[in-house]
């Protein structure tokens, strides 16, 4: 849909707000943006006052808990279950796979490139060149 590269000087959040600036009218249906924790804050409610879109933060269910106050003679919560080993997450795969797609690509598989802008049109080149491959095999 869109791509922005900017310099690891900048937080993750303050790139999206880059990212996602002119989106509206380009995607006007569009109302829920899913981010993973690294983007919770404010930008949630910038997103809710200047696009009118809602931020959904995809995180494990037990994310943050470290435990529970409860009044004296009060019973005790039912205790978060923490799984052993990987826990797949709604909606991350979508992400994660964009990235292995990306990754498959030799020119993408070292970031080395001098110019934000070509480290973007590559990015864009990648992924047509994916999209034109399926459309050629249907």
């Amino acid at each position: 849909m869109r791509v922005k590269v900017h310099k690891a000087d900048i937080q993750d959040r303050s790139g999206a707000t880059l990212l996602l600036d002119n989106l509206k009218t380009t995607f006007p249906r569009m109302n829920v943006v899913f981010a993973d924790m690294g983007y919770s804050g404010k930008l949630a409610n910038w997103m809710k006052e200047e696009l009118g879109w809602k931020l959904e933060i995809i995180k494990h269910p037990w994310s943050g808990w470290q435990g529970t106050w409860v009044e004296v003679n009060s019973p005790a919560p039912a205790p978060i279950e923490v799984p052993a080993g990987f826990v797949v997450l709604k909606k991350r795969w979508i992400v994660e796979r964009t990235f292995a797609w990306l990754g498959k690509s030799r020119r993408l598989a070292k970031d080395d490139e001098a110019l934000v802008e070509t480290a973007e049109a590559v990015v864009y080149e990648v992924m047509i060149r994916l999209m034109l491959r399926r459309l050629a095999r249907a």
